[in-house]
């Protein structure tokens, strides 16, 4: 059953998770609200080498690699996109990898761009909201900030691999990642072997 999603990337390092994070969710055919801050597409350029020029190109590039799904990409200032309303049927939003000046904005009620606004309706709506901090190290506010937003329903997966798995590749360590939010999400994959697993699927 398709479903609808909201993915925002930040200026945190880590930009490959929610890149990823939105080709699978395309894969699986659901439908993805897109919004990046700009400081995601100075990581695009400076982490994944990418020719951030034209940004349509790059969306169409790098996000649209499968005819499945459906793909809605929203600027930042965008306040008329759907994603901006509470009467608006969102699934979950996911904010991968999340930068602590977004963490701090959405902590603090701002609302000051779109992402910011998208993360407020899914708070106050009771909708589900995860956040994939990506810092280190943290320090006190860091930390009330994300304690403050767990308190009041937001789910925190910090963009920590784990290694049990036997890693051989930094696309396995993106996985691992990549395969947890899509566990947040409630949604199957097969992006790593799980605790217990054996190769042929028995436990």
């Amino acid at each position: 059953m398709r479903k609808i999603f909201t993915v925002g990337i930040t200026g945190a390092s880590g930009a490959v998770y929610g890149v990823r994070l939105t080709q699978e969710l395309l894969k699986q055919d659901h439908k993805v609200h897109l919004v990046v801050t700009e400081a995601g597409w100075q990581v695009f350029k400076e982490e994944l080498e990418w020719d951030t020029t034209d940004r349509n190109r790059v969306i169409e590039t790098y996000f649209r690699q499968t005819k499945t799904g459906e793909l809605h990409y929203h600027h930042l200032r965008d306040f008329s996109a759907p994603i901006a309303s509470g009467s608006y049927r969102l699934d979950a939003m996911i904010i991968i990898p999340c930068s602590m000046g977004t963490l701090s904005g959405i902590a603090h009620g701002a609302s000051g761009n779109l992402l910011e606004r998208s993360a407020d309706v899914m708070l106050k709506e009771g909708k589900k909201l995860v956040l994939v901090p990506r810092e280190t190290p943290l320090n006190s506010i860091h930390l009330e900030n994300m304690l403050k937003l767990s308190r009041i329903g937001a789910k925190l997966l910090p963009a920590v691999p784990g290694f049990y798995q036997k890693p051989k590749t930094l696309d396995d360590l993106v996985d691992f990642v990549v395969g947890k939010a899509m566990d947040m999400l409630e949604l199957p994959h097969s992006l790593f072997q799980r605790w217990g697993e054996h190769q042929n699927g028995e436990s």
